[in-house]
């Protein structure tokens, strides 16, 4: 898909200029949290409560305006809240996103904790702070996962103790005490409630299909099941603060929603564009915050934990190479606060078990309001996972039902050559330019067009040197073999496709991963 450049010598102008303004946004990428350790002291010590799907696109919610999905508690909550247009992931992969926000650092300064299904080192989380600083801290669903936490040395999740409930942590706090608990729903993670759409009576006609996915039935009715799981997660948002109300600590309670990364459907979840790094977040507490603001403020999910830290008043340490956003959250200003979030930089390591060998597919990428940029450190490899599973798109071991993916499989089937299919599964270069005011869904790679040749050189540069200052293994010519790190899911090095998707994309009976 091409876009038309039919602009005047102007609009070429106005490119140059926006680059000479981006020699401020190389310094802000790389602000270190020192600019933020002068914490600010409540009246009272709040509680924490997180509440965080998993799997979901930033835009799939009513407050951000997708008119197909009916999510009234979480609307709600950003009426009487501040909602962010540009939150991202640090990773989006479940096990490394879940382990920045917990320490507050880049993947790659993580070593193993970088993949999904690995181990997780022992290092600063800032649920292990409010603990030893007085605080109840208790966790309810995956925390930090999936991996193998206790072969590092933890003897609990690094999230904190593990509940049932929300009812049996809270009648083990002391009423006296402040707490912190974090939710994982499951929500909207596959597999998907089958015919889930038609239970939530969500309108197909009504769904917006992104252009990198066809526009068919089939697919319709795959993201109005997604929307019917999202819908599921705003019931349970809703017994939270129901809950808070009954036990009359919703004044006193900072109530977080977001996900952990986007959704699970080709370029989203895997990969380093915005679908699947761009994630909602809500945060709400009317006595302290002003409620009704969108902020466009560039932010990481993992600065949540200088930022938590700050608001209960414990040190932030050294190694968090992240930022605290109080600033933005206590301002009664909306829009575009502070000229220091300009910009976020991510990473990838290894998704699932896909590749021969347990190769990874590693990239970083750096997103600004007007560019996306992203470097494959391995273009040589397939993106998505070997064929013919394609395994970084989940269902990853075609085991159980993913019709968009199957779909996209199908239409290769039939044709030498299909746009969908190389967008999804295709090797990518080692490059990769998105010029997101022309191009919002990412379709067109600009690296090699020479009118952006210096806007690429510019954005190259501010990611380097930020990689390099914080420490990458991967611009600092540091070995560490992310590839050999060991993957806990046994089963994913050998896997069986279903018999349905074997008859249906003539598949074998199973695959090997480790020849």
């Amino acid at each position: 898909m091409k876009i038309n450049f039919k602009k005047g010598r102007l609009n070429y102008l106005l490119y140059k200029i926006i680059f000479l303004i981006f020699l401020f946004v190389i310094d802000s990428c790389s602000y270190s949290n020192q600019s933020a350790k002068k914490n600010t002291e409540f009246k009272n010590r709040p509680n924490i409560l997180i509440l965080m799907s998993d799997n979901q696109s930033a835009r799939h919610l009513g407050c951000y305006g997708d008119k197909s999905v009916k999510t009234p508690n979480i609307d709600k909550l950003a009426e009487n809240g501040v909602l962010f247009n540009n939150a991202f992931c640090s990773a989006p992969s479940c096990s490394p996103a879940r382990a920045a926000m917990l320490s507050g650092q880049d993947i790659w300064r993580l070593k193993q904790a970088a993949n999904l299904w690995s181990s997780f080192p022992k290092v600063k989380v800032f649920t292990g702070l409010f603990e030893e600083d007085g605080y109840k801290v208790g966790i309810e669903g995956k925390g930090w996962g999936p991996g193998n936490y206790k072969i590092s040395g933890w003897d609990k999740n690094p999230g904190g103790d593990k509940f049932n409930s929300f009812k049996s942590f809270i009648n083990k706090s002391k009423k006296d005490k402040p707490w912190l608990y974090w939710y994982s729903s499951t929500e909207p993670h596959r597999p998907f409630r089958k015919n889930g759409w038609k239970n939530s009576k969500i309108n197909l006609d009504s769904i917006f299909v992104p252009p990198y996915l066809p526009d068919n039935i089939e697919i319709r009715k795959d993201i109005a099941d997604y929307y019917d799981e999202i819908q599921i997660f705003d019931t349970e948002v809703g017994s939270y603060i129901s809950y808070l109300k009954e036990i009359n600590e919703l004044e006193n309670t900072i109530i977080i929603v977001c996900s952990d990364n986007g959704w699970q459907m080709p370029r989203g979840l895997a990969n380093l564009y915005d679908f699947g790094t761009k994630i909602p977040l809500i945060i709400s507490w009317p006595k302290n915050f002003k409620s009704g603001r969108v902020i466009d403020d560039f932010i990481n999910l993992k600065d949540f934990a200088p930022t938590f830290l700050e608001i209960a008043n414990i040190e932030i340490p050294n190694e968090m190479n992240s930022n605290s956003f109080l600033d933005l959250l206590v301002s009664t200003k909306e829009g575009k606060i502070s000229n220091q979030r300009n910009s976020v930089i991510m990473g990838r390591e290894r998704h699932a078990f896909v590749r021969q060998g347990g190769l990874g597919y590693p990239g970083r990428a750096i997103r600004t309001e007007e560019f996306l940029y992203i470097r494959n450190y391995k273009p040589q490899r397939w993106p998505a996972g070997d064929p013919p599973l394609y395994g970084d798109v989940d269902s990853h071991m075609l085991q159980y039902d993913a019709p968009t993916k199957v779909n996209i499989l199908k239409r290769k089937l039939l044709n030498d050559s299909d746009e969908f299919f190389d967008l999804a599964f295709s090797k990518r270069p080692k490059e990769e330019l998105f010029d997101l005011k022309n191009d919002p869904y990412q379709l067109n790679n600009l690296s090699n067009d020479k009118r952006y040749l210096s806007i690429k050189k510019n954005l190259s540069d501010a990611l380097t040197k930020y990689l390099k200052t914080s420490g990458d293994p991967r611009e600092n010519g540091i070995e560490y073999d992310w590839d050999g790190a060991y993957y806990f899911e046994e089963n994913d090095k050998k896997p069986k496709p279903s018999e349905k998707h074997i008859n249906l994309l003539n598949l074998e009976l199973d695959y090997n991963y480790l020849k």
